[in-house]
């Protein structure tokens, strides 16, 4: 029988890249990685990693083992789960990995839900973009990460992930002065040649963004970059740029620039929990889960900040046709 734990560092290796990165996220050196991983290979028979520069890969034998080693694993958190389960009370730390606008303002309500409901339950919340969340889910950094998907830019879904709805956050532009009457498209063209404050290149925000202007007939003056919303809205606000904006960034407070709808199919960003599989009915994910929902609902299952108290200076909340 092959050994748990040396199995379990071939699979973070996988995840990880390199024995450094293994070694640095277990506390263990590099050269104790290596010796369990050589001890593995020994017990297998066969190899299972082949230099490639300076690191190693995984060979097929390997890729093998660490299909059946995440199987295991899956099964061993459903037995976690199940043991919570038959306990009175939630016990023991939730990891979660949310970005900016989840962790501003859904996240702090769930955490008060979830401290009057189960007090013993210890949550840590690291706030990081869904780029670095969701591979570190994978290796098993996090239990639980908010991730978000923008219209026609669905996201990879691997076996090992299970998704949970939460909510929808409608989009809408952003801009400095007051909205004029034309309909979405005709008001995204009108401002070609403002300058945007966009997401960075490669993030699922800034792909969507883009090709939203492009659709409208033009390449958007990307000036200014960054994930921090706040910085959108602030540079929108001294009419330095224009933006797109998630509801979610006004907190359940009005709008403090005008903002308008967008074309039919872009109108709301989807978001979601994920969670590995086999770990989705473990009582602490449903309980965070639980109360995500209800902090949504509350702040936007009734339209959205933008929709029930805008600015006058907004114009029509829905796209026109």
């Amino acid at each position: 029988m092959f050994d748990l734990h040396r199995l379990r560092l071939l699979r973070e290796l996988k995840h990880r890249g390199t024995i450094a990165a293994v070694a640095a996220a277990l506390s263990y050196s590099p050269s104790s990685v290596s010796q369990q991983l050589s001890l593995l290979e020994t017990e297998v028979g066969v190899p299972l990693l082949e230099p490639v520069g300076r690191r190693v890969r995984l060979t097929a034998q390997a890729e093998i083992l660490v299909g059946h080693t995440e199987a295991v694993l899956a099964r061993l958190e459903r037995a976690e789960a199940d043991i919570s389960a038959s306990l009175t009370d939630l016990t023991g730390t939730l990891r979660v990995g949310s970005f900016q606008t989840v962790s501003l303002t859904l996240v702090p309500a769930a955490l008060t839900l979830l401290r009057e409901a189960h007090p013993r339950l210890r949550v840590h919340v690291t706030q990081a973009e869904q780029e670095t969340t969701l591979p570190a889910l994978l290796a098993r950094d996090f239990d639980l990460v908010v991730a978000e998907e923008y219209p026609g830019h669905p996201r990879p879904r691997p076996a090992e992930l299970e998704l949970a709805d939460l909510c929808e956050d409608p989009l809408r532009l952003a801009q400095p002065g007051e909205a004029g009457p034309a309909g979405p498209t005709e008001a995204l063209r009108a401002l070609a040649d403002h300058a945007w404050i966009m997401e960075p290149v490669g993030t699922a925000a800034r792909s969507w963004a883009t090709a939203l202007c492009r659709q409208a007939g033009f390449e958007p003056d990307v000036r200014f970059e960054s994930t921090d919303l706040l910085l959108h809205v602030r540079l929108v606000e001294q009419g330095h740029a224009v933006a797109l904006l998630p509801d979610l960034v006004w907190g359940g407070q009005p709008p403090t620039v005008a903002v308008r709808g967008l074309p039919r199919g872009h109108q709301s960003r989807r978001l979601f929990t994920v969670v590995r599989r086999g770990r989705g009915e473990h009582p602490a994910i449903q309980a965070f889960r639980a109360a995500l929902r209800t902090a949504a609902e509350n702040l936007i299952g009734g339209g959205g900040p933008a929709r029930r108290r805008r600015p006058r200076s907004a114009g029509p909340a829905t796209p026109r046709r």
